[in-house]
């Protein structure tokens, strides 16, 4: 993979964990893909095939609580949590929509 465009990891948990090669819930479930310009949270979760309907109200871009409209770059982490694993962001963090 190439330096000047680094990929993205997209960190898995619980149920999403099947959308990774590695599902072990011992090991880090990642996916690592390359993003285009101007692409979103959402647009990334779309392409590994991931549900939306399965997706909790957590997602968090660099560590920032995400809406899924936010824009991605290369390098980013995204940590993904099913609909299954809520927690208490929502109630005192506001979503993140900016870069």
């Amino acid at each position: 993979m190439s330096a000047d465009n680094p990929p993205i990891e997209v960190h898995l948990y619980g149920k999403l964990r099947r959308f990774a090669e590695e599902r072990d819930p011992t090991s880090n479930s990642i996916v690592r893909l390359r993003v285009t310009a101007n692409e979103t949270i959402g647009g990334v979760l779309d392409r590994i095939g991931i549900p939306r309907e399965e997706l909790g109200a957590n997602v968090f871009l660099n560590g920032q609580y995400s809406d899924l409209s936010r824009p991605v770059a290369p390098g980013d982490r995204l940590g993904v949590f099913p609909d299954d694993m809520q927690l208490l962001y929502k109630w005192y963090f506001a979503k993140r929509t900016d870069r």
